[in-house]
C-alpha cells in the first residue's frame, strides 16, 4: 500500500507527528505493535507542563548523589547491571548537566516547551477532547518553609527568565484549596500555566480518531521490520506492506534498538516508572508532586494516581516496584488512599538523551528517514510540538523554531 509518509511509534510524540502531517494534507500511516497510547503516554501524570523549561538535571550535590546511590529516597532506583550497562552514558549526562553546560541547553528546550499549551489547544479542540483537560495548573507541595523558600526563589526567577507563571500558598491557603489532604504542610508553589489532563490515554486516542477522521491510517506491526529499497521504504503490517517516501521513527524508549541496526550509536538511555490508581476518599482538586519525597498524587478518571520518579533497569528487565511501595506508605500521609484499583502496578519506560533533549530530524546516513524520540519526561507535553516540527521539516518549511539545537547531527 503506498503512502506519503509512514510513521513508526504510536505514542503521544507518534501520534502527533501524523496527525501533524494529515493535518497538511498528507497520506500517512501510522504503524504500532499494539493501541495507540498504551505504552508511556499512558502512565503519565497528565501534566501539559508549560512550567517544565528546565529539563531535569543529573544532581550536582554529593548528597543528592549518595541518596541514590544507597536508594534512600523515592525518586530514583537502579539495577546494578543496567546501571553499568548505561555508566558511560550517565558520565555524559553528568558532564552536560555542569552549570557551565546546562543553561545553554535549558534555553534550546525552552523553545519548545515554551509552544506546548498553543500546539496541544488547536488538536484538543480539533479532536474534541476539551472535557478531559483542566487549565488551573498543579502545585509543587513542601514539608518544610525552608524548601518552600528555595522554590518560590526558583519559580521567580524562571517567571523573569522565561515568563511561566505562579502563585506562593503558605500551610493555611494550602489547606483552604485542598481540602482533602490529611497533613498540615508549610505550603505550595502553584503552578499556573499547566493543563492536566484525567485520562492521558484518552487524550491520545482523541488525536488518533482526529488522524483517522483526516484519511490517516492505523495499523499492528512491526517497526523491526523497516527496511529501505530505493527511495522508498518499506513496514510490514498485520494488513499487508506499506511503501512511503519518508519514514519517521518515533520509537520513544525502543528507538536505541532500530537506530542502532541502522548504523547509527546515539548516545541514548531509559528511565523506567510506575504507576497505580486508588479509589475513594475526599481526593484532590488538582495534581500534587511532593516535591521533598519525589512523588506526584494525581487525581485521575481512574481513581487517585501515584507515579514514580526513575528507575534505571534494562527495558525488558523484570518489574521491581519497590519505589511505588514507598511512594504509596509517603502518599498516605498526605491523603486517604483505600486499595488500588490494578492488581499489579503499570510499568513503562521514558526515552532519555544524555543532553536532555529530543531528538528531531533528519537521519544523516538515510534519505527519507527521520528522528522524532528522546523527549524523557515530557513526550505527553511535547507531541504536538516535535510534530509539528518534523512536518516542517518533511515539508521543506521554514521551521517554526531553529530545529539545530534537537538534530541527530549535534553528536
Amino acid at each position: 500500500m503506498p503512502t506519503d509518509v509512514v510513521v513508526l511509534g504510536a505514542g503521544m510524540v507518534g501520534v502527533c507527528t501524523a496527525l501533524q502531517l494529515a493535518r497538511r494534507g498528507h497520506s500517512v500511516a501510522l504503524i504500532d505493535r499494539q493501541t495507540p497510547g498504551r505504552e508511556t503516554s499512558y502512565g503519565n501524570a497528565g501534566i501539559i507542563q508549560r512550567e517544565a523549561v528546565e529539563p531535569y538535571a543529573f544532581p550536582r550535590e554529593w548528597s543528592a548523589i549518595f541518596d541514590v546511590a544507597f536508594k534512600r529516597g523515592i525518586d530514583v532506583n537502579y539495577h546494578l547491571d543496567a546501571l553499568l550497562g548505561v555508566a558511560p552514558r550517565l558520565a555524559r549526562y553528568w558532564h552536560l548537566s555542569s552549570p557551565a553546560r546546562y543553561p545553554r541547553i535549558a534555553l534550546d528546550y525552552s523553545r519548545l516547551i515554551e509552544h506546548c499549551l498553543t500546539e496541544h489547544d488547536e488538536l484538543i479542540v480539533e479532536s474534541d477532547a476539551s472535557s478531559l483537560v483542566r487549565k488551573e495548573g498543579y502545585r509543587f507541595v513542601f514539608r518544610t518553609q525552608a524548601a518552600l523558600d528555595v522554590a518560590a526563589a526558583r519559580a521567580n526567577d524562571l517567571l523573569l527568565r522565561y515568563g511561566v507563571h505562579h502563585a506562593v500558598l503558605d500551610g493555611d491557603a494550602l489547606s483552604k484549596a485542598e481540602p482533602g489532604l490529611r497533613a498540615r504542610l508549610a505550603g505550595a508553589v502553584h503552578w499556573l500555566d499547566p493543563w492536566t489532563v484525567n485520562d492521558p490515554g484518552a487524550l491520545v486516542d482523541h488525536y488518533v480518531q482526529r488522524f483517522k477522521a483526516l484519511g490517516g491510517q492505523v495499523f499492528q506491526g512491526d517497526a523491526a521490520s523497516l527496511r529501505q529499497y530505493g527511495s522508498s521504504w518499506h513496514a510490514d503490517t498485520s494488513d499487508g506492506p506499506i511503501h512511503a517516501r519518508h519514514a519517521v521513527l518515533a520509537l520513544g524508549p525502543w528507538a536505541d534498538k532500530l537506530t542502532t541496526s541502522l548504523g547509527y550509536r546515539l548516545p541514548l538511555f531509559i528511565k523506567r516508572g510506575y504507576h497505580r490508581h486508588y479509589r475513594g476518599g475526599p481526593g484532590l482538586r488538582l495534581p500534587i508532586l511532593d516535591a521533598e519525597r519525589g512523588l506526584a498524587v494525581v487525581p485521575m478518571a481512574a481513581g487517585m494516581r501515584i507515579t514514580t520518579g526513575a528507575e534505571f533497569a534494562r527495558i525488558d528487565a523484570p518489574s521491581t516496584p519497590v519505589q511505588l511501595s514507598k511512594a504509596e506508605a509517603v502518599a498516605r500521609e498526605l491523603v486517604d488512599l483505600p486499595d488500588p484499583v490494578e492488581d499489579e502496578p503499570w510499568l513503562g519506560n521514558r526515552p532519555c538523551t544524555v543532553d536532555m533533549k529530543p531528538v528531531i530530524g533528519a537521519a544523516p546516513k538515510h534519505p527519507g528517514l527521520w528522528f522524532n524520540f528522546g523527549h524523557a519526561h515530557q513526550g505527553f507535553t511535547l507531541g504536538p510540538v516535535s510534530g509539528r516540527l518534523v512536518a516542517d521539516l518533511i515539508e521543506g518549511k521554514q521551521p517554526f523554531v531553529d530545529p539545530m539545537p534537537y538534530s541527530p547531527t549535534r553528536f
